[in-house]
């Protein structure tokens, strides 16, 4: 069976809906197991004995105007239960999919049909068959509104990358704190959500002459090529308080990029590195895709009974809806790319377009900002627009430091761009993360050499819980025309052993009103504003 993304945040499958009260549906299903029937309780039924808390805590995801997805990891084979509450009433408790050892215990429920605009808290806990139970759990998120009201994002990404984990003495992953603070309604992790294939040391001397101690765990100190070690790669970042404290009070919509499998990989390659017994990037990408999927609160609809895995073979890349004001296109640009060598200027016009998105997920994108009616249409991905990688024999983006007319995987950007201008569609921004600073571009074809688009921002902001880097403002590809109106990121220009501190990690936010203007600021993990600029919307067909 196959299994499909569409535009609404849903799967296509032929599994049963449950509908809880007048507006919830409740899907969910357990690939390859014997699920007994989902239904509703009344009531919670007495448990046995409690288990421990949930070592993983709990996350929402997905939240659109009316849907979320509800995630959390066992600790045995078990049943996911949740009790739902909203404004204080309608409580109903939902019967979640079993899971086991086949998942990593992990477990979901896809909520759908819920009301626009509103706030839900819930408790979460794992029911044995003999009706053990774990602690619960709580869990707050809200919906989006379908009318004009305001809301906040705020996004950013590459998490305990380049060797640098959890350091209790340092306080942790403190830039999950500052975000939470902010009190946003969702959170887009753009990318890198884990480092597979960067070992962590246990300490790591500083020039300050002081100490990085990393919490270690077995997964974390080796390269990750099984799906067990890639699993453990995700529950590490959940060790932390403030991540786990963050993800209970705000939704993630989640992407993927490179290092949840390995550094700058493309489908058929064979990768380079001693380090690695398993060669095949396709593989190991099969592996780090499931496990990416299984550890984020991402729609996935386990199936009942089928061969496989159960999982989305490879379309990622979904609409999110916001309402009135917002859609987030959420791009994948790892699964469908061209070769990495065939982008190089000196051979990129002999050779095949490589491009990042495909033609039908292009196609898509096309399509869907032109259906949508939000106000905004943000286009979040994985890697930025302009900025070049450092090894151009190994080109991964869409820059190749070639500023002249498009080549290698500049020509699908071109057509995007184009395409946008022709068919008037207004207010539309990019996010990205990735190369682990933070900037504001405004791209206008008076500076540019290919010309046929209308003038557009693109915002980078990271990382989250890595090493800081920078670019160079004059080292751009000039292409499609960036100015930098703002750039911060580490003075130290390559540097790729700096400790994660509070002033040089980086993370943004949308902050929407309720009238439509945008504000974006650009913030450092401490919480102090760099930057922020206000952008009124233009009419639609102005």
């Amino acid at each position: 069976m196959t299994l499909l993304w569409d535009d609404q945040t849903r799967l296509t499958d032929r599994l049963g809906e449950l509908r809880v009260g007048r507006r919830t549906t409740i899907v969910a299903g357990l690939s390859g197991a014997s699920v007994p029937a989902l239904g509703l309780l009344g009531r919670s039924p007495a448990f046995v004995e409690r288990r421990p808390d949930l070592t993983s805590g709990v996350r929402s995801g997905e939240v659109t105007t009316s849907s979320a997805v509800i995630w959390s990891r066992g600790l045995a084979p078990s049943r996911l239960m949740v009790r739902m509450q909203s404004n204080g009433r309608h409580r109903r408790v939902v019967r979640g999919p079993w899971t086991d050892e086949r998942a990593d215990f992990t477990a979901r429920v896809h909520l759908t049909d819920l009301a626009p605009g509103r706030a839900y808290d819930a408790e979460v806990w794992f029911e044995s068959p003999d009706g053990e139970r774990s602690a619960p759990q709580s869990l707050t998120f809200a919906t989006a509104p379908i009318h004009a009201a305001a809301q906040s994002i705020v996004w950013s990404g590459d998490t305990c990358g380049q060797g640098w984990g959890i350091d209790r003495a340092r306080g942790g992953l403190t830039t999950y704190r500052t975000m939470l603070g902010l009190r946003p309604d969702l959170f887009v992790h753009v990318g890198d959500t884990i480092y597979a294939d960067e070992p962590m040391d246990e300490t790591v001397l500083l020039p300050d002459g002081s100490t990085w101690r990393n919490e270690l765990t077995e997964d974390v100190m080796v390269v990750s090529e099984t799906l067990d070690q890639l699993r453990g790669r995700h529950r590490y970042p959940l060790r932390d308080d403030h991540v786990r404290a963050f993800h209970a009070s705000v939704p993630t919509v989640a992407m993927w990029d490179d290092h949840e499998t390995c550094n700058n990989w493309w489908p058929g390659e064979t990768i380079d590195d001693e380090r690695y017994g398993e060669r095949r990037a396709d593989v190991l990408a099969t592996r780090g895709r499931r496990a990416w999927q299984e550890y984020q609160p991402v729609p996935v609809r386990r199936l009942v009974a089928t061969g496989g895995d159960g999982f989305v073979g490879r379309r990622l890349y979904r609409r999110v809806p916001r309402g009135q004001h917002l859609d987030l296109f959420c791009l994948d640009m790892r699964s469908w790319r061209g070769p990495n060598p065939d982008t190089d200027p000196a051979v990129a016009a002999d050779r095949p377009q490589a491009g990042l998105l495909g033609a039908d997920q292009e196609e898509w994108l096309v399509r869907s900002l032109r259906s949508s009616t939000a106000t905004w249409k943000a286009i979040c991905t994985d890697m930025p627009l302009s900025a070049p990688t450092n090894r151009v024999t190994d080109l991964d983006g869409y820059a190749n430091k070639d500023g002249g007319r498009p080549l290698g995987r500049e020509p699908e950007l071109a057509r995007i761009l184009s395409a946008i201008k022709r068919h008037g569609i207004r207010n539309v921004i990019w996010l990205t993360g990735d190369v682990h600073y933070t900037a504001a571009y405004r791209y206008t074809p008076e500076r540019a050499s290919f010309t046929d688009f209308d003038p557009f921002w693109e915002f980078i902001s990271g990382p989250v819980a890595s090493s800081p880097f920078w670019l160079k403002d004059d080292e751009l590809d000039s292409t499609f025309g960036p100015e930098v109106v703002f750039s911060q990121g580490e003075a130290e220009v390559g540097r790729l052993d700096v400790a994660p501190h509070p002033t040089n990690q980086y993370f943004g936010q949308l902050d929407l009103a309720a009238s439509g203007l945008l504000t974006v600021r650009l913030y450092d993990g401490a919480g102090s504003v760099l930057w922020e600029r206000a952008l009124e919307p233009e009419p639609s067909g102005g």
